[in-house]
This record gives structure tokens, C-alpha cells and sequence, in this order.
């Protein structure tokens, strides 16, 4: 891979690259289409890890992206900088530094509502429906892509079919962005044979034209059948991510009393040393813990956007062959790594077993799986084409022009159910959900 081909400036979706506006490049536009579409908004009410809360102070989907795609806009620039002779000559490292950010700001774009297990609860729904025959007349593949199914692959259907201009370009995003977004370029045929987390993949069988496509216009190598390699930058958007849910994971918990101060700040002040910003210094015992972690915080992110940038830079020969093993973290060094890694295990010791939270993932199951017995229910009535029972024709009412046609495959009608399903809230899909079941709130 070469970086000229890498950060093209051409659009999916439209034959000829849009000419430059005073201020505004290609990739601030693709920015700003992110930060205006629907679906980012949405993510203002979509849990993060806690259910969305009545602490503002407890991070959502939205807060999360935004703070990602601070630190990613750094991790870019900061390479950018360090590579500028490596280059095209009309990149700036303001360029780098933004095609990362719009890939962070769109990272859980696709999610459904109710975080990770709202995508478990999604898979276990079809896989009952599987074992009903409802799939039968898909291909493996297309089975392949409701049984795995992937906040990733939704959020790169969003980003190239629904947003903006449905189902011709959708955002029409540039291809560098888009690249550095799929942080799987592969089908869900893949999704359990490497060695990512179980389920991963992030294309659909429906957009797999639209991956090949990119793939070739980016330069990426195909490793094999519907497998690409990935654009180097996803490895920044991924590191932005890391550190940030690493981090304030643990600010969450504290807000949540699930942690102790004492222990979050050994971690932080571990990594930062000496280098104590003079403000933190000269914090005394009646300032606040979320001031004082807020200063720790702000010096950790640094320390950790450096190490990032310097690990990406010494392993920018195997990234742009695309034989780099693991995530960038694992090539992060000394108390860096171990923060990074030392703060996931803090909070999957502590902060993931929280009972509220195991209560909200459970009702996360019984809410989809009221949508989905309702809209599948009734596009697979559509579908076996004889006549709609009431209920089921009000139910396709809900989605207006949306709907899906009688005359589709039911893969093709599923995954439009699946596309206004996954795009709820997590208030809305409750709301619905409950008004589906005639318990609907009182006035």
C-alpha cells in the first residue's frame, strides 16, 4: 500500500472529486456530514457501557465518539508531522489528522441500541429463528450476516446506504475515511476463523460490492475471498478508541461508586511519573476527585496519544504491507501498554459485573425481542406472499417508504427491519416495545 492511493480524495458514490472550498477540504466535509447525519444524533441516547443515566456525567455512545475523534484528530496529526516526506505532496498533517477523526466520530455509528449486548441479544434472536426454519431461504452468507450480526458492518450500511443519499452513496464519504472506518474489511464468513474477537466483520453481504469498490480505489491487498487488508489509519482509530474507553471506563466507575479514587489515580499517576502538570500540583485536599482526575487525565491521554504515535511510525513498514499482528496497543511500549491494558482489566473486573447493569442487558433481550418477533414477524408474513393480518400490515405502516416490497428476498426485507430496529434508541426501543405489548405509560 502507498500512501498517495491511501488518502485519495475521491467520494463513493460520485464519479468526480468535489472541488475544495476555502477552509473546507475533503475530509472536513466528510466531518461534518458525519456530525449532522441522524444517526450520530441518535447516539446521544444509546448506552455506552451504563445504561443511560440521570449522572451526566456517565459517558453515551455520543460522548464516547466525540472524545475519540479528540484524541484520534492528535494521533493523526502527530503522525502526520513525523511522516510528512512520506506523504502526497498536497497532504497536510491536518489532513491525517482529520480523515481519523471523522473515522472515530463514526466508530459506533451502526451500534443498536443498548450497547454490546444489544448486539448479543440481536444474534441469539436469530439464531432461534434459525432453529425455526425462518432463514432457510438465505445463503449461508446471508444467514451468516443476521447470526453474527455487527454493530461494524450496521455502521458501514449506514455510512454507504441509508444517511444522506439511501442506497446511492449514502454519505458519500471520501474513500480515504471510509477506509480508515472499516476496522474489519471482511465479510461475516470471516467473522469466526481469525483471530479478532468472535463475530467481528464489518460488511454485510448487501455491501459487498460497495467493500470491493473501496478496497480497489484504496489500494488495500485481498488476502483472501471477501478479505481485505486494513487501511493503516484504522489502527489509529482503533488505538483513539482503546485509550479512551480504557480511560474513561474508569471515570464512569468512579461516578458509579464501582471504584475507588485511591486505585484509578495509582494507574494514571504510573504512567505519567514526574511529568505532573503544576495545576495538579498545587491541588489541595478541599478540591474535588473529579477535578483532580480530570488534570491526571488530560497528562495520561498525552502520554498514551505519544506512545501510539511513536508505535505507529516504527511499524509503518508492516502496516502498509498489512502484515501488522494485533492492535497498535500491543506494539505501544513499557507503562503505556501497561495502562492501557491494566485499565481494561480494572474494569472488566469491577465495572462489568454491575448489577445494574446485568439488569439492563436483560431487559435489552425481552425489548428486541419483542421488535423483532413483531417486524420480522411481519415481513416473513409479506414475504410467503398471502394475505397480511392486520396487525402485521400496521406494523409495516411504522416504516412508511421504508418498508420493504413483497416482491424482495427476505434477506433484503430482513436486514431493512433490521435497519430501523438497530437505529432506535435505547428509549424508543423500549417505548415501542412496550407499547407493542399494550403496556404502554400512563398519561
Amino acid at each position: 500500500m502507498d500512501w498517495q492511493t491511501l488518502l485519495t480524495r475521491e467520494r463513493l458514490g460520485k464519479p468526480s472529486p468535489s472541488a475544495d472550498e476555502l477552509g473546507r477540504s475533503p475530509f472536513h466535509k466528510d466531518h461534518d456530514r458525519i456530525i449532522f447525519s441522524g444517526a450520530f444524533r441518535r447516539l446521544g441516547r444509546k448506552t455506552q457501557v451504563h445504561p443511560v443515566s440521570s449522572n451526566d456525567h456517565i459517558h453515551t455512545r455520543l460522548t464516547h465518539s466525540l472524545e475519540v475523534s479528540c484524541v484520534g484528530r492528535s494521533l493523526g496529526m502527530r503522525v502526520g508531522e513525523i511522516l510528512r516526506s512520506d506523504l502526497p505532496a498536497w497532504c497536510e498533517p491536518s489532513d491525517l489528522g482529520m480523515v481519523v477523526q471523522s473515522s472515530c466520530l463514526a466508530h459506533d455509528i451502526g451500534n443498536p441500541p443498548f450497547g454490546h449486548s444489544g448486539e448479543d441479544a440481536i444474534r441469539h434472536w436469530f439464531q432461534q429463528a434459525a432453529g425455526r426454519g425462518w432463514l432457510d431461504a438465505m445463503s449461508e452468507a446471508e444467514r451468516g450476516d443476521f447470526l453474527s450480526f455487527e454493530g461494524n458492518a450496521q455502521g458501514f450500511r449506514v455510512l454507504t446506504q441509508l444517511e444522506y443519499h439511501q442506497f446511492d452513496g449514502g454519505t458519500r464519504l471520501t474513500y480515504a475515511t471510509l477506509g480508515a472506518y472499516l476496522k474489519y474489511p471482511w465479510t461475516s464468513r470471516h467473522a469466526e476463523a481469525l483471530g479478532y474477537k468472535k463475530h467481528k466483520f464489518g460488511c454485510y453481504q448487501s455491501e459487498l460490492p460497495l467493500l470491493e469498490q473501496i478496497a480497489s480505489k484504496l489500494g488495500l491487498p485481498q488476502l483472501e475471498e471477501q478479505r481485505w487488508a486494513r487501511h493503516p489509519l484504522v489502527y489509529l482509530m482503533e488505538a483513539a478508541d482503546d485509550i479512551c474507553y480504557g480511560l474513561i471506563d474508569l471515570e464512569d466507575g468512579l461516578e458509579m461508586e464501582l471504584l475507588d479514587y485511591a486505585e484509578v489515580e495509582s494507574l494514571l499517576l504510573d504512567l505519567v511519573g514526574d511529568d505532573l502538570p503544576e495545576t495538579y500540583r498545587q491541588l489541595g485536599p478541599n478540591d474535588s476527585r473529579r477535578r483532580k482526575l480530570a488534570i491526571l487525565r488530560g497528562k495520561a491521554i498525552e502520554h498514551l496519544t505519544n506512545s501510539a504515535a511513536h508505535a505507529f511510525v516504527e511499524q509503518q513498514t508492516a502496516l502498509l504491507a498489512g502484515t501488522l499482528e494485533g492492535d497498535l496497543v500491543e506494539h505501544m511500549h513499557g507503562p503505556a501498554k501497561h495502562c492501557v491494558q491494566a485499565a481494561k482489566g480494572l474494569a472488566r473486573e469491577k465495572i462489568f459485573q454491575d448489577k445494574r447493569k446485568t439488569l439492563h442487558e436483560i431487559g435489552a433481550y425481552t425489548t428486541l425481542e419483542i421488535l423483532l418477533n413483531a417486524f420480522c414477524g411481519a415481513a416473513l408474513e409479506q414475504h410467503g406472499g398471502g394475505a397480511l393480518s392486520f396487525k402485521n400490515r400496521r406494523i409495516l405502516d411504522l416504516l412508511g417508504h421504508n418498508a420493504p416490497d413483497p416482491q424482495w428476498p427476505l434477506y433484503r426485507s430482513f436486514m431493512r427491519m433490521i435497519d430501523f430496529i438497530a437505529g432506535m434508541t435505547d428509549s424508543y426501543a423500549t417505548e415501542m416495545a412496550r407499547e407493542m405489548t399494550g403496556r404502554s405509560s400512563p398519561v
